[in-house]
């Protein structure tokens, strides 16, 4: 018989007050704080069903959709990924996948688990898909579903176009899948306009709350495609026939929903509607056209074109003479400020700065922009610090 150890003798929890100005999480506002200290209920307890019925009507109107099948999926962004994706790509179909970033790459792997067949329309990464190249693998390809990513966190690029993309697919009888984890909130999204499909996202990025209930829409025509299934989804957690017995208009148990992660979110989804959606969309442009007129004016490139710039996730080109790991370990040791560097093709090409959410302040772009300065110029960076202070202030 093995020797049962000792108690382990764990303190306090007191993780660091940091500023987060990453890819994710953002700073939690507050509000959502408090929302998560209060009591716990059953997940079918009636009080609860009337949070469920609230929290859907608000990721409606944060969506910009009337689709009924709005829901949070219990679990993270990749959750809410994984149940767009395992549910809409049935074995045997096939799914056109863009490879300019590195969330493209996780779609086809997660449509090939679903027993799909990945094809790819290439894009260099920094740039958006082309509408003529998305055409061109359409009538190559013959996909059953198309995925884009439109706010592409790896590189800082935001989709444009998406009305053209989704027009081409359905002229192909194919659904759409957007990937909005960093969109959402942040940046302008209008589901029902564009004619998307399904939509996934996480509330971690412009929504400001904690990971752990992450929202998902799907219209009546991809909804009918996964009810119609011949064969479940593999993944019985996340088959949304069996969540839909719960998130519809039944209520039946499924599984215990992460009842504070849905209070968390419930609060979150307040504010975005109290802000209005347009406004904060318009606060986030403010705030990082800000953090980009100091970073240019600083003398660093953003990795972005100016058309396809992506507010929510900054993507600044590290400056000559620095290695992003040592800015980064700076950052954080000396000033508690999280910032991140590149991922696949941009690792260590990139700062990737997040603009999100309750980050997305006057305070915390000013702060940024006054530590980065002094670590570039402290390590010898060539950039003229006080220049994009200034430049920031200016814009504030």
């Amino acid at each position: 018989m093995s020797e049962i150890p000792d108690a382990p003798d764990v303190g306090e929890l007191t993780p660091p007050n940091r500023t987060l100005m990453g890819p994710g999480p953002s700073d939690v506002n507050p509000r959502v704080l408090r929302a998560m200290s209060t009591p716990l209920v059953g997940h079918l307890d009636p009080s609860f069903i009337e949070v469920m019925n609230e929290v859907q009507e608000l990721l409606r109107y944060t969506f910009q959709t009337g689709n009924k099948w709005t829901i949070p999926v219990s679990g993270t962004g990749s959750a809410a990924m994984e149940a767009a994706i395992g549910n809409v790509v049935e074995p045997g179909d096939t799914m056109l996948v863009p490879t300019n970033g590195y969330f493209g790459g996780r779609m086809a792997e997660m449509a090939r688990r679903a027993g799909g067949s990945v094809v790819e329309v290439d894009a260099p990464w920094g740039e958006p898909l082309d509408p003529a190249d998305v055409a061109d693998a359409f009538d190559t390809h013959q996909p059953d579903v198309f995925g884009f990513v439109h706010a592409e966190t790896s590189t800082g690029v935001r989709q444009p176009q998406v009305s053209e993309l989704t027009s081409i697919a359905h002229e192909h009888d194919a659904l759409v899948i957007a990937d909005t984890v960093t969109s959402i909130g942040g940046v302008e999204l209008r589901v029902d306009e564009w004619d998307i499909d399904v939509a996934y996202a996480g509330p971690q990025k412009c929504l400001s709350c904690p990971p752990g209930a992450s929202p998902l829409t799907l219209n009546d025509a991809a909804m009918d495609k996964v009810l119609a299934r011949e064969e479940p989804a593999r993944s019985w957690y996340l088959d949304l026939s069996l969540l839909e017995g719960y998130w519809g208009d039944e209520r039946a148990y499924h599984h215990t929903a992460p009842i504070t992660n849905v209070y968390a979110l419930r609060e979150a989804l307040r504010l975005v509607a109290e802000e209005g959606i347009e406004n904060r969309w318009d606060r986030h442009h403010e705030m990082a056209s800000a953090l980009k007129a100091g970073v240019e004016a600083m003398g660093m490139q953003m990795n972005a074109a100016e058309e396809f710039w992506l507010p929510s996730l900054n993507a600044v080109r590290v400056p000559e003479g620095v290695e992003d790991g040592e800015v980064i370990s700076r950052l954080i040791d000396d000033y508690d400020l999280e910032i991140a560097g590149g991922l696949g093709a941009l690792s260590g090409d990139i700062f990737r700065i997040g603009c999100m959410g309750h980050s997305a302040r006057p305070k915390n772009v000013s702060y940024l922009m006054s530590t980065l300065g002094a670590v570039l110029d402290d390590l010898g960076a060539d950039v003229d610090a006080e220049a994009g202070i200034a430049a920031t202030a200016n814009r504030l």
